[in-house]
Formats: C-alpha cells, sequence, structure tokens
C-alpha cells in the first residue's frame, strides 16, 4: 500500500491559499480517481482506494501545516505503511508556479510542514513533489503570500501543474521513485 499526502491547513479561509496547493494536488488525484476522503481520524481526512492496480490511502491533515506529522505518523502505523512508500506534496517558494520538483531526501528546507514531518517521521528520508507558489513581490512578506489565495491570472497555470501533479503522484504508485525523478525533474 502506498500513502500519498498533501499538505496544507484546514478550513474554508485556507481553501485556495498557495500554502494550501498540497491540498488541492491531493483533491486532483483522488478526483481522477474516484477516491473519496471521507475518513476522519488521526487527526487527518483520507480516503483509500486503487491507483494503477496499487492500493493507496490519500490524505490531508488536519492539524494545520506546522504540525502535519501528528497526522501522518499515526495513519502509517494503523496502515503498516513504510515512510519509503509515502509521498508528500507541498508548496515551494524557490519554484515558479508553473514548475514542480521531485526529491528522495533532504532537511525542511524552512518549511514548517516537512519539518513536522521529519521530527515525527524520525527521518529526512522522505519522498517529496514540490510543486512551486514562487517568491513574494515586494513588498510583500512570505507569511502573507504563502496564504493569499491565488491570483485570477495564474488560474490556468495553476490548474495545469495540479494536473500534472496528479499524474506524477499516480505514476509514484507504481514506478521506482529514481525513474519517476528522471522522468519529471
Amino acid at each position: 500500500m502506498k500513502c500519498i499526502v498533501g499538505l496544507g491547513n484546514p478550513g474554508s479561509k485556507y481553501t485556495y491559499t498557495r500554502h494550501n496547493i498540497g491540498f488541492l494536488a491531493i483533491d486532483a488525484l483522488a478526483e481522477k480517481h474516484g477516491i473519496k476522503l471521507t475518513e476522519s481520524k488521526f487527526k487527518a481526512l483520507f480516503g483509500t482506494g486503487t491507483i494503477n492496480g496499487e492500493r493507496v490511502v490519500l490524505v490531508k491533515p488536519l492539524t494545520y501545516m506546522n504540525a502535519s506529522g501528528e497526522a501522518v505518523r499515526p495513519l502509517l502505523d494503523f496502515y503498516k505503511i513504510e515512510t519509503e512508500d509515502m509521498l508528500i506534496i507541498y508548496d515551494d517558494l524557490d519554484l515558479p508556479l508553473s514548475k514542480m520538483r521531485l526529491r528522495s531526501k533532504g532537511s525542511a528546507g524552512g518549511h514548517n510542514g516537512v519539518k513536522s514531518l521529519i521530527q515525527h517521521l524520525g527521518t529526512q528520508e522522505i519522498k517529496r513533489l514540490k510543486l512551486g507558489i514562487g517568491r513574494p513581490p515586494a513588498p510583500i512578506q512570505v507569511i502573507d503570500w504563502v496564504l493569499m489565495p491565488f491570483a485570477k491570472n495564474e488560474q490556468h497555470e495553476l490548474k495545469e501543474v495540479l494536473e500534472q501533479a496528479a499524474n506524477v503522484a499516480a505514476d509514484f504508485v507504481d514506478t521506482p521513485f529514481l525513474a519517476l525523478m528522471n522522468r519529471y525533474n
């Protein structure tokens, strides 16, 4: 079984913000593969289904970004999923909106959701799909930028990157990660 986790913040006021691009990617993946996220326990909203012939659990932590690990650790334990069978999807300031990057491990790089996962899982070897949200234009501060909704003129790019992220996440299920990185990076 594979686990795909989108990072974000719960609540309608955060739904379409830049920091919630991980949640939006999970929604796109779930819709594409007919998986309903209806289970709510372990401080997470999740659903199980099949992608490319493999059982998967799609997860949106409901702990707020900074405590994502509190939701993911018990879910992995419950389903007996190894960290190596998990992919996390989250926002990255250092990539423009239309870009994404796969990484097999690394530090949190200043991302508090990833920091929480590393802390609760006890490893930096976490497969990740980073989706660009770009840097804020002056004088906007980073904290304000990540909590801003995407602009109207960004909607087309956002739709495209979410479709691509759903494709990458689906391929993660049955493709060795190095091959996945070579295909999409």
